[in-house]
């Protein structure tokens, strides 16, 4: 099965509940940037943990896809190569996905010498023998090659989105580097672990050419859908804040002529907004604690359906997923509470997905832990599915 492709205009998306129509067979990218090939510049700024490591480090531009309107895009990522010996099968891929720090464009990876904090997490890879790319997502960072305004921008918490950088990661990865496999798995943390999940429900349509072997999402952006009841009720915690108020932003660079800010935010939210947004400034989650909850906050009902619909359209998960996944992630989550992960989870058991769940006490940003599982399934072990108890 594949998953559900949101491709409605704005109006189909409210009266459709932000829901779109399965498709038999997910298309390219754009005609006119379909064939582009990616290109490469070598990194020059990089942690001294990873120039150790690799054999070679490069920001590359590649062709993607908009989960919003289906425009083609150009997203950059770092791509590392280890110093090891290639496999006979060649290197195996994983396609790291990133927390975010902001959604302006300095806040990508390829913009920090230690990728935003995720280089013990990729010298670790490399160590292991993979290939490593780190997607920076469409609107950060700075492609060989600008979108025109009505793609250059970062849409946040946009599930599809994320899942199409993702695949394209990847699959610019093997067209750049010769000694790699198609075989590849995607991992990521808060933001980065929505980017690999939706990746597993789009790859069936959409992943031509490569083979997904696994996903691991740690503490995974998934189940969005209380933002809006936290929202109305005024109990968005200072994390919650910062995402919703993000979601806003990007909702609103999407759908400018159908979503008024001013009726999701005033007074100390509307003028601390653009502190909310980047990633240079004092921590977001310290101004967050500065807005009361009236400060943000749906207007009235229409704003509330407005924006539980648009929420509808990137919650996680949307449809089936293709390759086995890990879900790690913390009682103690505030962003997102763990809550909000179960009811994901639940909903994605019901779809058939074969997911191991871990349920951990303490709060988890590396991925190394998932190594072990990530290796096990490109030897082809079978993963445990720990679904059986919440269908």
């Amino acid at each position: 099965m594949i998953r559900t492709f949101a491709t409605l205009s704005v109006a189909m998306v409210l009266l459709a509940s932000c829901s779109g129509t399965a498709t038999d067979n997910a298309s390219k990218p754009t005609a006119d940037s379909a064939d582009e090939r990616p290109t490469a510049v070598p990194v020059t700024d990089v942690d001294p943990t990873l120039r150790d490591v690799a054999a070679s480090i490069d920001t590359v531009t590649y062709v993607s896809r908009s989960g919003v309107n289906d425009g083609g895009t150009h997203v950059s990522a770092v791509v590392l190569v280890p110093k090891s010996t290639p496999p006979v099968d060649g290197f195996p891929i994983a396609a790291l996905g990133h927390p975010v720090t902001g959604i302006t464009p300095d806040c990508a990876p390829s913009q920090s010498p230690t990728l935003l904090g995720l280089a013990p997490t990729v010298a670790t890879l490399l160590r292991a023998g993979y290939v490593v790319a780190v997607p920076d997502y469409q609107g950060l960072g700075k492609p060989a090659v600008t979108d025109d305004d009505y793609n250059h921008y970062y849409p946040y918490l946009d599930s599809t989105t994320a899942g199409y950088n993702m695949i394209d990661a990847a699959r610019a990865t093997h067209t750049m580097v010769p000694q790699s496999s198609t075989s590849w798995a995607a991992l990521g943390v808060r933001e980065g672990g929505q980017a690999a999940w939706a990746a597993n429900e789009l790859a069936d349509g959409y992943g031509w050419g490569m083979k997904l072997v696994g996903v691991a999402s740690i503490s995974p952006i998934s189940d969005v859908m209380g933002l809006a009841d936290a929202a109305q009720a005024g109990t968005l915690s200072d994390g919650q804040k910062v995402v919703f108020a993000r979601y806003l932003a990007a909702m609103h660079r999407e759908y400018q002529y159908d979503v008024e800010l001013d009726d999701f935010r005033r007074g100390t939210a509307q003028q601390q907004w653009d502190a909310l947004m980047g990633c240079r400034s004092d921590k977001p989650e310290v101004i967050a604690s500065t807005i009361a909850p009236a400060d943000l906050k749906p207007s009235g009902p229409e704003a509330l359906s407005t924006l539980r619909g648009y929420l509808r359209k990137t919650n996680l998960p949307q449809g089936p997923a293709l390759a086995p996944m890990l879900v790690s992630y913390n009682t103690a989550d505030q962003v997102p509470p763990f809550e909000w992960t179960d009811r994901a989870l639940a909903a994605a058991c019901k779809m058939a997905d074969t997911i191991t769940i871990q349920q951990r006490p303490d709060p988890q940003t590396d991925l190394t832990t998932a190594l072990a599982w990530i290796n096990d399934r490109f030897k082809s072990v079978p993963a445990t599915n720990d679904c059986a108890g919440r269908k």
